[in-house]
């Protein structure tokens, strides 16, 4: 099985059901993106795209960027999708990055990509559509092919090994590093899905990540499998709290996946009171820690869901979960575990020598199994580098999570590898100093930054948002840091911003948090 194959059977299927959905009104039925996606494979086969090959994608999310994930898949190739919004020099060193042979691309954004190119590498073949919506662009686009320059039913042999997409990460030399994922890689995750969210045909799912994020790929293939409908949520809607609830209730979702950042200012501000949400059952979230109390504050007005807490970076996906509890205590202010290894995983703690970790201690998250990354795009050095062979030479990927199991066998995550900071001699989680600022009644958002100081050492400081109203002096609070945590761990300094800066997968931007003084 490979992934495009889920299309092709839901096609037979459900020809007429709907399977992707626009909020401004497009759709296209599970039998039309089958045949257009055919269509464009076999267009890109006459461009000379082979399997093996990688094709970009500079669009907008839309069904035709739907369409085009599948189109370059039945082709045998491998989608390298790209940030729209992000500078076009950035899109321009990933798509040379990983030698696309094409780009599928929005007109608007040729220009800038040109230029990015022009006296450097050689521009990829440019596929050009006119605009997005409703998968009308991409069909005028393949009007415009003449029969017969195209060899009709083309296909490749695709095995489960072979390379699906590429999802490009922020790396820790200033440069992206690209994430390589086969077909068996997320279809593990995807038959994983399958067996605990129980979907079917009548379902429908949000897509409010965008498609160079992994969150995605739950969105559009866990759909696609079952024959449910998926219901684009462009960025402007998606992170507009006021007009986001209202979309939920009328598009009638039943399956919500997003960041925890989202649904927190869905829970403050997006008056979820006045609006039913009979048909949502399962509220999804991943990539970042979900502060308590705003997850507690959705729970009380979207009770009937069921809440699952999914973690995994990019390179393994999901590989533990956890379900939130049906009530959680006013006391409670602790971030709730991470949970425990997904039946596709196994997973373990280790010291810095690679040595396992008993319980009640820390270590880093180490994980092995089919849903494990092939390794970092033009990388080696780094690729070896991710991974701890045993033994047995069983590979396991290296998180950079620190993390502890509790008594009950659950992972509770603590800290990232590189935001654990010494001060004063004590090992300091920022972490946790954020998850203590969060307990504070006014605060919406609290990032927290360390910096290295020559003559003080380790100088933390905290930026944070607030709901309104009066903001605290900073007596105030460090009064009341010094009523929720040991001192060493009480802010050196606080910055206060409207909103916190955010990165195009809607998760706390702390690189450019750095450069605000």
């Amino acid at each position: 099985m490979v992934l495009h194959q889920l299309l092709v059977l839901s096609a037979q299927k459900y020809p007429d059901r709907i399977a992707i959905e626009e909020t401004e009104g497009g759709a296209i039925t599970y039998q039309d993106l089958d045949q257009l996606s055919d269509r464009l494979g076999e267009r890109l086969t006459n461009l000379g795209i082979r399997p093996g090959d990688r094709v970009g994608m500079y669009m907008r999310k839309s069904i035709d960027a739907v369409v085009s994930i599948f189109g370059i898949l039945k082709a045998g190739a491998a989608y390298v999708p790209v940030d729209p919004g992000a500078p076009p020099a950035r899109n321009a060193y990933i798509l040379s990055d990983c030698t696309v042979k094409a780009i599928l691309i929005e007109y608007q954004f040729v220009e800038r990509l040109s230029a990015e190119f022009s006296g450097q590498n050689e521009l990829p073949r440019l596929f050009i559509l006119d605009g997005t919506g409703s998968g009308n662009y991409l069909k005028r686009a393949l009007e415009q092919v003449k029969t017969d320059d195209l060899t009709h039913s083309v296909s490749f042999e695709t095995s489960p090994d072979n390379l699906a997409y590429i999802l490009y990460t922020s790396g820790s030399t200033g440069k992206p590093k690209g994430v390589m994922l086969s077909h068996q890689n997320a279809l593990s995750f995807i038959n994983w899905c399958s067996e605990v969210f129980e979907p079917s045909e009548i379902d429908r799912f949000s897509s409010h990540a965008p498609f160079h994020f992994d969150l995605s790929i739950l969105d559009i293939y866990v759909s696609i499998k079952h024959g449910a409908t998926l219901v684009l949520i462009g960025e402007e809607i998606g992170r507009d709290p006021i007009r986001l609830a209202p979309l939920i209730s009328d598009k009638k979702i039943s399956i919500w996946y997003s960041t925890p950042s989202i649904l927190s200012f869905l829970a403050q501000y997006g008056r979820l009171d006045r609006y039913k949400f009979p048909d949502l059952r399962l509220v999804l979230f991943a990539g970042e820690v979900f502060p308590v109390k705003h997850l507690r504050t959705l729970k009380n007005q979207l009770n009937r869901p069921r809440y699952f807490n999914l973690y995994g970076p990019t390179e393994t996906n999901v590989c533990t979960y956890f379900e939130i509890p049906a009530t959680i205590p006013v006391d409670n202010t602790k971030p709730f575990p991470i949970g425990k290894a997904c039946a596709h995983y196994r997973i373990k703690l280790v010291d810095e020598r690679g040595q396992e970790v008993g319980i009640g201690q820390m270590g880093e998250l180490i994980a092995a199994g089919p849903g494990v990354m092939q390794g970092y795009w033009n990388l080696p050095e780094k690729s070896r580098n991710a991974f701890l062979v045993d033994s047995s030479r069983q590979r396991w990927y290296k998180t950079g999570d620190i993390v502890i199991q509790n008594e009950d066998g659950n992972y509770l995550y603590v800290s990232r590898r590189d935001r654990m900071v010494k001060k004063r001699g004590y090992r300091v989680e920022l972490g946790e100093i954020e998850a203590g600022l969060y307990s504070h009644p006014d605060i919406k958002e609290a990032a927290v930054i360390a910096n290295s100081d020559e003559e003080n050492g380790v100088q933390i400081k905290a930026y944070l948002s607030f709901r309104g109203g009066q903001i605290p002096s900073r007596i105030e609070l460090k009064q009341f840091c010094a009523e929720t945590m040991p001192t060493y761990m009480i802010p050196d300094f606080f910055s206060f911003l409207d909103s916190l800066p955010k990165t195009s997968t809607d998760k706390i931007d702390y690189q450019k948090l750095k450069t605000i003084d």
